[in-house]
């Protein structure tokens, strides 16, 4: 038999043969392992982009489903309007060829009425053109009395502040006779100087007494320089009647003779315009109280603006 040192030498080799036989096999299958995961792993990403993919295809499909519906709806739609455009469209064809055929009528049947009716539209077409200068007209003629009225309301403002100055001018200068039976007041643009006879005339005298003088003188110097204010003096009276054997025949007679007395007075010394002054008898038919005889027996001076102005203005 061998030797133990030769059967070594022979079975080592033998040994280290078949160790390394399994070793590579290992390593062969591991690889073949990694490869196999590695083969998993892709095929499980491709399959989780493919059903990505299907995802958005289906959202896709979805939305052109949905569009396709809509376009479905608006076709129908459109082809509903086209069918009533068309039916409108051929009631309108059939009703202008029934006007064209009125039309073709008319221009052959009577050329008389034909031209009446043109000589109708020109009557018609020629009043309305003088109904268009008449209204250019009154547009005009308004504004024109819209102007006036302005300056005519300048004008009565104008002399309505005037008439206010002479007031307290008068109200002034007979300030020593207020309480002795005189009163001014304004009234209607107007003037009103009121004296009871008591500061004018005796008991049934036509004669201005000297308080009655002053007075009046008062007045007169007070407005003699107003070259547009109108004086009129009136006589009032009571209703008692005039005795036998007066001066004067009644009432009336009593309360113009009076008033005359009067102007008299108010153009002594001054420079009253004599064609501004007005001189009437009111009788008794006017009285301030019936009640109160004392009252009624009085001179009204009523000085009022010369408005000829105005009504000049208006006039026009």
């Amino acid at each position: 038999m061998p030797n133990a040192k030769a059967l070594v030498q022979i079975l080592l080799p033998a040994l280290f043969l078949f160790g390394c036989v399994p070793a590579r096999k290992y390593e062969e299958s591991q690889a073949k392992l990694a490869e196999m995961k590695a083969n998993e792993a892709s095929a499980l990403t491709k399959a989780e982009q493919a059903t990505a993919s299907l995802a958005e295809l289906t959202a896709q499909h979805e939305a052109l489903e949905a569009q396709m519906h809509k376009l479905q709806a608006d076709t129908a739609k459109l082809g509903t309007e086209h069918r009533e455009f068309v039916r409108k469209y051929d009631k309108l064809n059939e009703l202008n060829n029934e006007l064209l055929d009125k039309y073709a009528k008319l221009m052959d049947g009577d050329r008389s009425e034909n031209r009446k009716l043109l000589t109708d539209l020109e009557t018609v077409r020629l009043n309305l053109m003088g109904k268009e200068d008449s209204l250019a007209g009154l547009g005009r003629s308004l504004a024109e009395r819209e102007a006036k009225l302005a300056e005519l309301q300048a004008e009565l403002s104008k002399k309505d502040q005037a008439m206010k100055g002479i007031k307290e001018r008068v109200s002034k200068a007979l300030v020593g006779f207020e309480g002795k039976g005189l009163t001014v007041q304004q009234r209607e643009g107007k003037i009103y100087v009121s004296l009871e006879n008591k500061l004018l005339f005796p008991s049934g005298s036509t004669v201005v007494d000297q308080q009655g003088r002053d007075a009046l003188q008062k007045l007169a110097k007070a407005i003699e320089n107003e070259k547009d204010l109108n004086i009129l003096v009136e006589g009032h009276t009571d209703t008692d009647k005039v005795l036998p054997g007066a001066s004067y025949k009644d009432n009336w007679d009593l309360s113009v003779m009076r008033a005359t007395s009067v102007v008299r007075i108010l153009q002594e010394g001054t420079r009253l315009d004599p064609k501004r002054v007005t001189a009437g008898g009111r009788g008794e038919y006017i009285p301030l109280d019936p009640n109160d005889k004392a009252k009624n027996r009085r001179i009204e001076i009523i000085l009022a603006p010369d408005l000829r102005e105005l009504y000049d203005l208006v006039k026009d």
